[in-house]
């Protein structure tokens, strides 16, 4: 059976101490807008405010942030309007697909046009065989069924229709 002594100690280790819950600390801007926050007094020349700190604790129901007050903010109605592109990346393509149909043709196994030589590596793997004529390259996939599909680049890399095989899908 737990004595006095021991009671007390275990109630003073969990009740909270009030001066770890909130304390006060300073803000300190500069001059040159540096901000520094402390404990300690600002330093000369910056202006002060007194910032009110409130430590987190686990199990409390206060809020980290107040509750959003909702007011008109003017009598204007706000129009939503679609972002605009600024600068939009350009594959070495032409960007004549999306990304999204890249995606999708690289998870099916297919080959459309616009792909570079890495999207077809990524959707049906390494080639068979390769070969180079006239800055042109091809790639060749084999089966183990004697089937075979070949797509061929432009002398950018990029594939110029959809792979010359029976079917546009992997042969593998």
């Amino acid at each position: 059976m737990p004595s006095i002594a021991q009671f007390l100690l275990l109630l003073t280790l969990l009740s909270p101490l009030p001066s770890a819950l909130a304390t006060s600390v300073h803000r300190c801007e500069a001059a040159n807008g540096r901000i520094t926050f402390t404990t300690l007094s600002c330093a000369a020349g910056e202006s002060a405010s007194l910032q009110d700190v409130r430590t987190f604790t686990p199990g409390s129901t206060m809020a980290l942030m107040p509750e959003a007050d909702p007011r008109e903010t003017s009598g204007m109605k706000i129009k939503r309007r679609e972002p605009t592109v600024v600068g939009q990346t350009q594959d070495k393509c032409g960007n004549l697909i999306s990304a999204r149909e890249r995606r999708d043709a690289i998870i099916n196994q297919r080959v459309i046009a616009g792909m570079s030589q890495q999207d077809v590596e990524s959707a049906l793997g390494k080639p068979d065989k390769i070969s180079i004529r006239n800055s042109m390259t091809s790639y060749r996939y084999d089966t183990q069924r004697g089937r075979s599909a070949q797509v061929e680049f432009d002398e950018k890399g990029c594939t110029k229709g959809k792979a010359k095989s029976r079917t546009a899908k992997s042969p593998h």
